[in-house]
């Protein structure tokens, strides 16, 4: 008789290689492991899917998802503006969905009936693995070895000692850190208290923007949101990201420090570098200025806020965050043209934008010869739009309910 099956997303540290037999004995089922490179960096592929068949596991899925991440995650946030709290490009949020995909499809493909992740019962990712997962495949059971099977830290060490796992068992690094090419996220350690300042060993994708290398110009051509073209070379959108990276990490840009609510009610202090993100979105942002409808344009920021808060709670596959992505597309049909910018000390400043489908019209704009504004339309203009206020203070001066002038004082001398 088959053993039941469980899929586990797998990073090839210690916590999930101990999960591997953990699981095994508190469940009796075989270990489907799935690594999702997602541009973190580390390990090759082939070594983590070697690691986890030497710790125990049946099979060992790996995918690498750098230009799927780019192209079908980072853009979307990109074209969106997706910052949570008006601060976060959502680096973590991004990469759960497309790894739920490949640990789904594993589970397909290896006959598995059980995903496990290796989240604790603390922040966030549990629910957007745990969301993720039922949403693409609502047969699914999800298991959590770290807050279903008690699985701590401490226990994780002995047991790779015990059992003589090919994991490295000692950890000198007091962050907890997760990272992808989008952007790097870290948290715990002294960060924890909010009055300590991060110290330079917590950067690693930005350098001191205190001490910032000569200017850097950059010109990014843009295709309905995407950067296709930077300084004439064509780019795909996983291309962009890496270039951008490094130029915009290079000044120091990107940095981010933010006591950020959590979805299970508590607030916690993170820390993120994204310069490749944050500087396509100041340049993507500059460019909707230029081509799109200002009622348009004020709509989309609303929807921005939602589509933003929808992806850090998990509902990456929700109908709601469906029907957002379709505004979305749909804003960015007239956002193409090229953005300049100089990249200096950790800010990245636009200087010039150019598009065939811009708004903007010089000749109306203008204060110089050849303004073709029609001036006298003004004053019609300003009567209907004052309309209702004037209305309303006509009726309130009726009721003796107005606001009350302030009195002049007309006397002279000292």
């Amino acid at each position: 008789m088959a053993k039941d099956r469980v899929v586990l997303a797998y990073s090839g540290g210690l916590d999930t290689s101990v999960a591997i037999g953990w699981i095994g004995e508190q469940t009796g089922a075989e270990v489907v492991t799935v690594a999702v490179d997602v541009g973190q960096g580390g390990e090759d592929l082939e070594v983590i899917r070697q690691r986890a068949l030497d710790c125990g596991a049946v099979e060992s899925y790996v995918a690498d998802a750098r230009d799927e991440f780019a192209e079908e995650y980072c853009m979307l946030d990109l074209q969106a503006n997706g910052l949570y709290m008006d601060a976060y490009p959502l680096v973590s949020a991004l990469s759960r969905p497309v790894i739920v995909k490949h640990l789904v499809t594993a589970a397909r493909q290896f006959g598995g009936s059980v995903v496990a992740h290796g989240c604790t019962g603390k922040g966030n990712d549990q629910v957007r693995f745990e969301n993720g997962i039922t949403a693409l495949g609502p047969d699914l059971k999800c298991l959590s070895p770290v807050r279903d099977l008690a699985l701590t830290r401490e226990f994780a060490i002995s047991y790779a000692e015990k059992h003589d796992l090919p994991i490295e068992t000692t950890k000198s690094n007091p962050f907890s850190i997760d990272q992808n090419v989008w952007g790097r996220a870290i948290e715990t350690g002294y960060l924890e208290d909010l009055w300590n300042a991060p110290t330079k060993d917590v950067y690693s994708y930005t350098d001191d923007p205190a001490y910032p290398p000569l200017p850097d110009e950059v010109h990014i051509v843009f295709d309905k949101g995407i950067p296709v073209k930077i300084d004439g070379k064509d780019v795909t959108p996983l291309q962009a990201i890496e270039e951008m990276n490094r130029r915009a990490g290079a000044q120091g840009i990107g940095r981010i420090d933010i006591v950020e609510d959590r979805m299970v009610g508590i607030k916690s202090r993170e820390i993120y570098e994204a310069p490749g993100a944050m500087a396509l979105m100041a340049a993507h942002k500059e460019l909707e200025r230029v081509t799109m409808d200002r009622e348009q344009a004020r709509f989309k920021q609303r929807v921005s806020l939602r589509w933003s808060e929808l992806v850090y709670e998990g509902q990456w596959f929700s109908p709601l965050k469906r029907s957002l992505d379709a505004f979305i597309l749909d804003t960015q049909e007239y956002v193409s043209g090229e953005i300049r910018m100089t990249l200096h000390g950790g800010r990245a400043e636009v200087t010039g934008r150019r598009s065939d489908t811009s708004l903007y019209d010089f000749n109306l704009a203008t204060y110089d010869a050849g303004d073709t504004f029609d001036q006298s339309h003004a004053r019609g203009f300003i009567e209907l739009t004052g309309l209702t206020s004037k209305l309303a203070a006509a009726r309130d001066m009726k009721f003796g309910k107005g606001e009350a002038m302030p009195k002049l004082n007309l006397s002279q001398g000292d």
